[in-house]
């Protein structure tokens, strides 16, 4: 087999990549009669002399390989007929902005296997950014607490190297009032999140004593579905009929807002059920919180105060809730909103070694050997330009 690692080039280029130079020879070593190109990329975090030092080829054209693994959608322009693809595709939710890729898939007899479509038999995800994720968009809430607050000054996360040490040397020193953080999620994204507060040392509380008790020190508590959505106005929750009946429940956050200064937004939201707050919760006196980390980065969505996503070179924005428009982000009445929708590029080659590591440990055997439970069967939307069963739904999308 030979496996292609393309160009980046859907605009703004993204420099991550599915392998490292160590990890292509890794592989190479692993498995014998494997070839590697790369496609060259003048923005690729790791960079073409470090894939040569490996003696990984570097190719233009590459049409001669069997598999090629990107990132980011691939333009449709530059799709190669009759190949097989992996990447992250963003049109398993009928995404209007991709209708026009998948459409150029199927037209062009491509097999297409999306990432976020790789799970294991218990439907849990098997690949993803979302730690890095969790742990930028962390770092990127105390920049804006700090910024909004005149208490202390982080650079860029993109202005720094690695996430051990560079990161944790810029928090380490950071001293906190006594202040209460809310963080929603229980996946990846919520772990990496995680993974900031209990670097800095900050409590974790219960829920329940988070909305009754007073500290003396900064805490947060993670909250996961149970603890704010209710099933008709009752506790009796079943996760399992959440997931199939969202639209049953209601949310029960409200009453976090009247104690948290922060909120650190790490769940997965689906567009059915009921948002956390609303534009009309945010106006009243008592809703105290003054930052907010949106990671999910829903539009409009859970998080209504989310009126766009913000760019990695300017992290921040407001929202004011009595317009219910964008304003300057650190006046008093108004709501700082950190709301990067693609937080990873932040840390691309510390992302990329993770991403990389999980698809040789738990995909690439099933790739180059058995697809045992058929892992990649499951995750492939077309095979040779016809729609999989699993994914027959997108038809009248691209119909």
């Amino acid at each position: 087999m030979k496996i292609g690692i393309i160009r980046e080039e859907k605009q703004p280029a993204d420099k991550r990549v599915a392998f490292t130079p160590e990890q292509c020879k890794q592989l190479k070593e692993c498995y014998q009669g494997l070839e590697i190109v790369v496609q060259p990329s003048p923005w690729r975090c790791y960079k073409d002399e470090e894939y040569q030092a490996q003696e990984i080829s570097l190719h233009e054209n590459i049409t001669d390989c069997d598999v090629l693994f990107g990132i980011k959608e691939v333009p449709k322009e530059t799709l190669m007929e009759e190949k097989q693809y992996f990447f992250f595709s963003h049109t398993i939710k009928k995404q209007a902005h991709n209708k026009a890729l998948l459409q150029a898939i199927v037209k062009k007899n491509i097999t297409m296997t999306d990432y976020e479509c790789l799970t294991y038999t218990n439907e849990a995800r098997v690949l993803g950014f979302g730690r890095y994720a969790g742990i930028v968009g962390t770092y990127n809430a105390f920049l804006a607490y700090g910024k909004r607050n005149d208490l202390f000054s982080l650079p860029p996360a993109n202005n720094l190297q690695h996430y051990k040490p560079d990161i944790e040397n810029e928090l380490k020193n950071i001293k906190l009032p006594v202040i209460k953080i809310v963080l929603t999620g229980g996946g990846r994204v919520a772990n990496g999140a995680m993974e900031i507060l209990d670097f800095m040392k900050i409590r974790k509380v219960k829920p329940t004593d988070f909305l009754t008790e007073k500290f003396s020190e900064p805490v947060y508590t993670q909250l996961n579905p149970e603890d704010y959505y209710t099933l008709n106005g009752k506790h009796d929750f079943d996760i399992h009929y959440l997931h199939h009946h969202p639209q049953q429940f209601k949310s029960d956050f409200l009453k976090y807002t009247k104690v948290a200064d922060v909120f650190i937004s790490c769940h997965f939201w689906d567009n059915r059920a009921d948002k956390l707050f609303t534009k009309e919760d945010a106006k009243v006196s008592d809703f105290k919180i003054k930052v907010i980390a949106d990671i999910t980065c829903d539009i409009n969505g859970s998080v209504p105060t989310t009126i766009r996503s913000s760019k990695i070179e300017e992290p921040i924005y407001g929202y004011n809730p009595q317009t219910e428009s964008e304003d300057e982000p650190f006046k008093e009445n108004v709501i700082t909103i950190m709301a990067v929708d693609n937080l990873p590029c932040e840390m691309p080659r510390d992302s990329s070694n993770d991403f990389g590591k999980d698809l040789i440990d738990k995909v690439i055997p099933h790739l180059l050997g058995e697809d045992t439970n058929k892992m990649i069967e499951r995750a492939t939307i077309c095979k040779a330009g016809k729609l999989m069963p699993a994914f027959e739904y997108l038809a009248d999308y691209i119909a």
